[in-house]
């Protein structure tokens, strides 16, 4: 039987991920239809230029973030990008709303890269330094089944909600859970302080 006892921080970061990425997950199957339907000459070459200029941007952009965050010591830095790239998203989203030209959505689609490439390099840090000691692939995998799961139930509730009660509602509840898994990397770096106190008394 398997059994997770995870530490505090390694906890809170995947409330944080599974959050965050549930919130995009009900944008996922809805997206292509959303440009097509809602932009103005919209098609599906603009959904592949949306999509690129997400990925690539995102990807390049990563890099030279995880450089300067690898470069300061301490964690405070790479928190405070987790949290600056959870609002950017969560801001992201709301813009979706108000697109009417095709150069909005490239506009959007490379701000939501901008945050996600905060919120990655930084959180995989964090989860890197603190993951359990032989549970790496463990806990890893159980990060990536919980986001597994999530976006596969939100990509079904997206579908449905879109198609009830409209896109806008869709990006707005994304934006309040892109909001709120910010409170989880507060909580995460609390719990860190206090493991770092608690191993400082036991010396």
């Amino acid at each position: 039987m398997l059994r997770f006892s995870l530490n505090n921080t390694i906890r809170y970061l995947i409330a944080s991920d599974f959050i965050l990425f549930a919130a995009w997950g009900l944008i996922e199957p809805i997206f292509a239809i959303f440009i097509t339907k809602k932009i103005p000459g919209g098609s599906a070459a603009m959904v592949g230029i949306a999509a690129a200029i997400y990925w690539i941007s995102k990807s390049i952009l990563q890099i030279p973030i995880a450089h300067v965050l690898d470069k300061n010591p301490g964690e405070q830095d790479d928190y405070r990008a987790i949290i600056l790239g959870q609002i950017i998203v969560g801001i992201a989203s709301l813009l979706f709303i108000s697109i009417t030209k095709p150069l909005h959505l490239y506009i959007v689609q490379f701000i939501a890269a901008l945050g996600f490439a905060l919120i990655i390099p930084a959180w995989g840090a964090i989860f890197t330094r603190h993951i359990d000691k032989g549970k790496e692939g463990t806990e890893w995998a159980l990060d990536s089944t919980i986001l597994g799961i999530a976006a596969g139930i939100t990509g079904f509730l997206g579908g449905i909600i879109a198609e009830v009660f409209g896109f806008q509602l869709v990006f707005t509840i994304v934006a309040f859970m892109s909001f709120l898994s910010i409170i989880f990397p507060f909580l995460a770096s609390h719990a860190t302080t206090k493991r770092y106190h608690k191993k400082a008394q036991l010396k």
